[in-house]
């Protein structure tokens, strides 16, 4: 899936993060390749423990890769030293899962919006600071009567705009949000993606949107990526995905998205069966084999990569079509 970087932003080629662990090497991030346009949203979806926040964390340098490379604005970003990636900093940001967790409990709303800008000395004055902090309480759509208020008093919408604050008043180019919504009410949850999308638009943002919800994905993502244990199986445009899946794991994910219509409540529920596969020094061949309802034995002769089967979609299997 080799691209050029033309209008791209963010670019991985052959990423990889193991971690040791008693019985070998755990295989979190596996040999994954993509592209993020400039503007554009790239949804990563799967199950827990899939790579999806490992792969975020590695993209923005918190967490050193094993191999491979990230390409940054068109600069290979992969082995930068931390006094070296201070330059990005403010270009890269992220949006954490558990607000509440992320918030220092002793620290106002307008001081934690604030806390960024002071550590990047953005303003001379600590007036200014604040008065900034203050114009983005407004952005996010926080009352101004919540300036003084503390993490605990405050419900978990509310919270998550701190986050969503403090992410972007450094003034970033491309932010990773690590499964922002699925800590919240469903009807929060429309809010803050309304939110996301519109400053997008006002701010020409890039996101890498995590998470394992279908629904929320398709609502925000300009292409998808499909993760299983470490691994990106499908890769498309977003409508293209859920018109014509093609890989047997994401065919599985779309059925097992409830229906909110009564006339189907009868419908049988689609279940993947089959024992996961370790993702401690795993096997050659496809990770899903195991759940797979069309699996043969070539399916674990070696690595499967990815096949473009239709312009920019992207899939990892030897059976496509049964």
């Amino acid at each position: 899936m080799s691209t050029p970087l033309t209008g791209t932003l963010l670019e991985t080629k052959g990423l990889k993060k193991y971690f040791k662990v008693p019985g070998g090497w755990l295989h979190a991030v596996d040999g994954v390749d993509f592209k993020i346009e400039t503007g554009k949203t790239l949804g990563v979806v799967g199950e827990s423990g899939c790579g999806k926040t490992t792969l975020g964390r590695i993209m923005l340098k918190l967490v050193e890769p094993t191999d491979g490379q990230i390409f940054f604005d068109g600069k290979d970003i992969t082995k930068l030293s931390k006094r070296e990636m201070k330059s990005y900093r403010s270009d890269m940001q992220i949006i954490f899962q558990d607000p509440y967790s992320s918030l220092n409990p002793r620290m106002t709303v307008v001081d934690l919006i604030a806390e960024p800008m002071w550590v990047r000395k953005i303003f001379k004055t600590r007036a200014e600071t604040v008065a900034k902090a203050k114009e983005f309480m407004s952005i996010v759509g926080l009352a101004k009567r919540l300036e003084t208020a503390y993490p605990h008093e405050l419900d978990g919408g509310r919270r998550q705009r701190i986050g969503i604050a403090r992410a972007l008043c450094l003034n970033p180019r491309f932010i990773v949000c690590d499964e922002p919504v699925s800590a919240l009410d469903v009807s929060i949850q429309a809010q803050i993606l309304n939110l996301l999308m519109d400053l997008q638009e006002e701010m020409k943002l890039t996101y890498f949107f995590i998470t394992h919800d279908l629904s929320v994905v398709k609502h925000i993502s300009d292409h998808i990526a499909v993760m299983y244990l470490g691994k990106c199986v499908e890769y498309s445009p977003a409508e293209e995905l859920y018109k014509n899946p093609v890989h047997p794991y994401t065919k599985a994910l779309l059925k097992a998205i409830p229906i909110p219509d009564i006339s189907n409540r009868l419908q049988k529920e689609h279940i993947i069966k089959g024992e996961l596969t370790s993702p401690v020094n795993p096997k050659p061949g496809c990770r899903f084999v195991a759940r797979c309802e069309v699996s043969r034995d070539d399916c674990t002769k070696g690595d499967i990569p990815l096949v473009e089967v239709s312009p920019g979609h992207f899939v990892s299997c030897l059976h496509i079509g049964e």
